[in-house]
């Protein structure tokens, strides 16, 4: 059993996480901003040196998965300045606090670090190729890489980084700023009008996949090194939206095909090899399985079945 610190813990990844590491009998804790129950909590934000820092007056940590940040491109451009703090500051104060208490480190990057490469993603690209970074969030994604290489190189520091490639499925709550599989599922349920961009292509994860080999880090942690997480198939958006109007049985006339959209990558196929060697990583549930799962948890969550049930109950009442 090792100490753990998930800050972001509260989150679409980090809740399941902590809930997998504890089954693992792993002595969890979370760091989060919103106001949490959980008895191994701390509310604070990690941007806020003195409030993430208490954290480490209080207890220390073998590892730390450092999940906390703002998400999303488009979000990354309307908040521009609280996805700053948060994603560069917020991770050079976790690196501060690594010099000072020496815990490993598992720092989420993201697949927008390959901005508009066009081959096989594989890990060695952003250094090595220098492709451009395309939007705001893909670039604070990189610089938070590149804060933790050059710790690495001064201090010793030993850090892990993963790049989430499209991570989805049940407990992403939906805004305008998450996951494109979030969107269109809950646009396609309440029958809302949405877009797609048919010339894009991507590589999605179901999110159970994503936290098992995020688990399985702490028994094959190898400082210095970074993976893709990522399913091992590839779709264009189009597929995805077909796929979830089809579960829905519903049909497209509410959705709006467009081309390419400017600003971010077309294509995002991962290479996963180095991953599933070390860190016993497997896309085990498909697309066409995982929508079904993210669909049925999003009834349930926002209350649409209910609603229909209710809605045939009037009906006949009257």
């Amino acid at each position: 059993m090792v100490k753990i610190l998930i800050t972001g813990g509260l989150g679409a990844i980090g809740a399941p996480l902590t809930e997998e590491l504890e089954e693992r009998g792993h002595d969890v804790w979370v760091a989060d901003l919103p106001w949490s129950e959980r008895e191994k909590y701390f509310r604070c934000d990690v941007s806020e040196y003195r409030q993430i820092s208490k954290v480490f007056e209080q207890h220390e940590f073998d590892y730390v998965y450092h999940l906390a940040a703002e998400f999303g491109r488009k979000n990354g451009e309307d908040f521009y300045d609280t996805m700053w703090k948060s994603n560069a500051i917020g991770t050079k104060n976790m690196i501060r606090l690594q010099r000072e208490h020496g815990f490993k480190m598992v720092f989420s990057s993201s697949s927008e670090v390959y901005g508009d490469y066009d081959d096989e993603m594989e890990e060695r690209v952003p250094l090595e190729e220098g492709p451009r970074q395309l939007n705001d969030y893909a670039i604070s994604k990189w610089v938070n890489e590149q804060q933790i290489l050059n710790a690495t190189d001064r201090y010793d520091t030993d850090t892990v980084r993963v790049r989430f490639f499209n991570t989805y499925g049940p407990g992403e709550k939906f805004s305008e700023y998450r996951s494109v599989v979030c969107k269109f599922c809950y646009h396609a349920l309440h029958d809302n009008p949405y877009h797609v961009y048919e010339n894009h292509h991507r590589s999605f994860t179901y999110i159970g996949d994503v936290v098992r080999t995020l688990a399985n880090i702490v028994d094959n942690f190898e400082p210095g090194e970074v993976y893709n997480i990522a399913g091992e198939e590839y779709y264009d958006i189009k597929e995805l939206s077909d796929m979830i109007l089809g579960y829905l049985g519903k049909d497209d006339d509410k959705v709006e095909y467009r081309g390419r959209e400017e600003h971010n990558t077309l294509n995002k196929r991962a290479s996963v090899e180095k991953a599933k060697q070390d860190l016993n990583h497997e896309a085990r549930v498909s697309l066409e399985e995982g929508i079904p799962k993210t669909i049925e948890w999003m009834k349930d969550y926002y209350g649409i079945d209910k609603e229909a049930r209710e809605s045939v109950f009037q009906f006949t009442s009257n």
